[in-house]
């Protein structure tokens, strides 16, 4: 029986179980041996991250080819109208190539979201406002490139979804696991 832990990842914690740095790492909240992570989440970003002792499934979760679709709260600097969406749901180009079509709607504010420490930066006479963004692919730090590339930098980015999985009754910094 293979074994997969949802972990609410919180922020500036490496995505590893190991740091030369002194960084907080998975080990500081995660005691289970033999499990990996399947696939990464910047030190910057927070929330949903798999984990699983099973190396097929790990492969199935984290490789780009099985387009598992991957939804993100993005909270950004301004409010998008509607050819900003657009752009970013029919792809955006950027440096390493055009990003594939992604799903992309303003949402309110998440609700139950945990306190992020450190807070994000306020700007006094700009407001911010937040946005779901589901993607299929995983090019490196590709929703903050997006959300820049039209002109909305991104503030706060929470993983909310991988495939069926979410985070919805996980706390910043625990994890479920399920039994497969």
């Amino acid at each position: 029986m293979s074994r997969l832990l949802l972990f609410n990842k919180p922020f500036q914690v490496m995505c590893q179980f190991t740091d030369e740095k002194g960084r907080k790492t998975l080990k500081d909240y995660i005691k289970i041996p033999g499990v990996y992570a399947a696939g990464r989440l910047d030190y910057d970003s927070e929330g949903l991250l798999a984990l699983t002792d099973d190396g097929k499934l790990q492969h199935k979760i984290a490789h780009p080819t099985n387009k598992i679709p991957k939804t993100y709260w993005v909270q950004v600097e301004g409010v998008p109208g509607e050819h900003s969406l657009s752009q970013l749901a029919s792809g955006v180009i950027l440096k390493d190539g055009k990003t594939k079509p992604a799903q992309v709607k303003i949402i309110p504010e998440p609700e139950n979201l945990w306190r992020r420490d450190p807070p994000i930066r306020e700007r006094k006479h700009i407001p911010t406002s937040w946005i779901s963004l589901t993607i299929k692919e995983g090019k490196n730090r590709q929703v903050r490139r997006m959300t820049a590339a039209v002109g909305f930098p991104t503030l706060r980015l929470i993983r909310y979804r991988i495939g069926s999985w979410t985070i919805d009754g996980i706390k910043s910094g625990d994890y479920l696991i399920l039994d497969l």
